[in-house]
């Protein structure tokens, strides 16, 4: 029942605007808790946090953002002001797989994780 009232909801509202980047080179569990701040904050606030936070794994967080607050002011004409972001997905993505020379002649199994990410944004603004 909850899902089809979601469904609902978001049908009515043709303000809505979303873009995914894959294969990002940092692993999921490193990149959901940045996401977890910016979850449901005004996208104008969630990018001026993300330029102020010194890590590197928030630059991929805040480059899909700008480019989801950008298209929605080219095709729309809505400011970051009036977005809120819905909702943001972190995803696995495929993971690399090599060997490096482990103790006593043998050969170690290095993951490097990779992530997909998807962020869905509203506007809040009426009649536009």
């Amino acid at each position: 029942m909850y899902n089809n009232a979601l469904k609902v909801q978001t049908l009515r509202n043709d303000m809505h605007f979303s873009a995914k980047a894959l294969y990002i080179k940092f692993s999921p569990f490193k990149l959901r808790p940045i996401v977890d701040v910016i979850r449901g904050k005004n996208a104008q606030e969630a990018i001026n946090w993300l330029a102020m936070y010194r890590m590197r794994r928030a630059v991929p967080i805040k480059k899909l953002l700008d480019s989801v607050v950008a298209n929605a002011r080219s095709l729309k004409n809505v400011a970051p002001s009036d977005l809120i972001i819905k909702d943001i997905r972190i995803d696995h993505g495929p993971t690399y797989k090599y060997f490096k020379p482990g103790a006593q002649g043998r050969a170690n199994i290095q993951k490097k994780r990779s992530s997909h990410m998807k962020i869905e944004l509203i506007s809040i603004q009426k009649g536009v």
